[in-house]
C-alpha cells in the first residue's frame, strides 16, 4: 500500500542557506537564525510560516503550503509566542464570520527585522568572499 501525505523535501534546509554568489571558483554560504532561551526563536522556516499565515489566514493552509504538518506549525508558533513574551499569532474560532488566524504587529516587526538582518548577512558574505584567496 502506498503511503499518503506530503512528500518530504530532499534537503529541508535548502531554502535557509544563503550565499555570497560565485567569486572565482568559490562561494561563501551560511545560515542565520536568532536563538532564544528555548533554542531557536526565529529563523528562515519560522519566518516563512508567519508569512504564509499572513497570506492564507490559516495555520493549516500555511503548514500545507510549506509541506509541514499542522502539529509542527503549532509547535513553532507556540515556541515563538512563549519566547517573544507577546503573541505572534492570534486565532479566532468560528462564529458568524468564521474563524481565522492572523499575525500580530509584533510578528510583523520580527519579520521585517529578520529580513533586514538576512540582507545584511548576504552583503557580508558577498564582501568576505572577495577577500578569500588561496
Amino acid at each position: 500500500m502506498k503511503k499518503r501525505g506530503r512528500k518530504p523535501l530532499k534537503n529541508p534546509h535548502q531554502f535557509c542557506v544563503t550565499g555570497s554568489g560565485k567569486h572565482g571558483d568559490y562561494e561563501l554560504k551560511g545560515k542565520i537564525w536568532i536563538e532564544g532561551g528555548e533554542g531557536t526563536f526565529l529563523g528562515y522556516g519560522r519566518i516563512a510560516l508567519l508569512e504564509k499565515i499572513k497570506q492564507h489566514g490559516s495555520i493549516s493552509k500555511a503548514a500545507k503550503a510549506l509541506n509541514m504538518s499542522y502539529r509542527q506549525a503549532w509547535r513553532l508558533i507556540n515556541s515563538m509566542n512563549r519566547q517573544a513574551g507577546k503573541p505572534f499569532v492570534e486565532t479566532q474560532v468560528g462564529g458568524k464570520s468564521g474563524g481565522g488566524t492572523k499575525i500580530t504587529e509584533t510578528a510583523e516587526k520580527a519579520i521585517e527585522q529578520f529580513w533586514r538582518i538576512h540582507e545584511d548577512f548576504k552583503k557580508f558574505l558577498s564582501e568576505e568572499i572577495k577577500n578569500f584567496k588561496i
